[in-house]
């Protein structure tokens, strides 16, 4: 979605009152983005819109991205928002062999996540399992993060469910979404 250089488009101030109806849609969307919504949009701070190519809305704090929304799509968390608060969102994990491709912008493929480095969401694990145990679904937003690395480097839209995943093995696993190094990541708001 963002694979070449952007350049932010006109900024305007949001409402008040849509700046409420974002901070629920978030904290809906994102439960466990709950206890830090004040720190991540504080009640008397002004929340900015800026307008990006391809009709996507990025909302930002300051000069701060915060989440970003294409058309009427799910609000998708900005990878500097991920990295501050990487236990609040869903994740899966992709093996080494599959960082090049989602970092120079290609579509994420089912044998990325479900080859030996690859992990995604198992019944019967404990509760401290990383990955999750419940199965996602199609249209939920996820976190990317690879396998031998700290940081999430790709938050995208999940095109097949993960129980699908482990039974077909193929086919495409998120649609495009933000990546580390993309225009979004190196957009400057200052």
């Amino acid at each position: 979605m963002f694979k070449k250089d952007i350049s932010p488009g006109a900024k305007s101030k949001v409402k008040s009152s849509a700046q409420r109806a974002i901070r629920t849609k978030i904290t809906d969307t994102y439960p466990h983005l709950t206890p830090y919504i004040d720190e991540i949009i504080p009640k008397k701070e002004q929340l900015d819109l800026v307008k990006l190519p391809d009709r996507v809305s990025l909302y930002t704090l300051a000069s701060t991205p915060l989440f970003f929304q294409h058309m009427d799509d799910a609000l998708i968390p900005h990878l500097a928002l991920v990295h501050k608060y990487p236990d609040c969102f869903p994740r899966l994990r992709i093996d080494r062999g599959a960082i090049r491709f989602v970092l120079s912008g290609a579509t994420l493929m089912v044998p990325g996540l479900t080859s030996p480095g690859g992990k995604l969401p198992e019944e019967g694990e404990d509760e401290e399992y990383r990955y999750g145990t419940k199965e996602l679904e199609p249209g939920e937003v996820v976190v990317i993060e690879a396998e031998g690395k700290e940081n999430a480097c790709f938050v995208g839209v999940l095109k097949m469910s993960t129980a699908e995943m482990k039974k077909q093995k193929k086919g495409q696993a998120l649609e495009a979404g933000h990546y580390l190094g993309d225009g979004l990541w190196g957009l400057n708001l200052g």
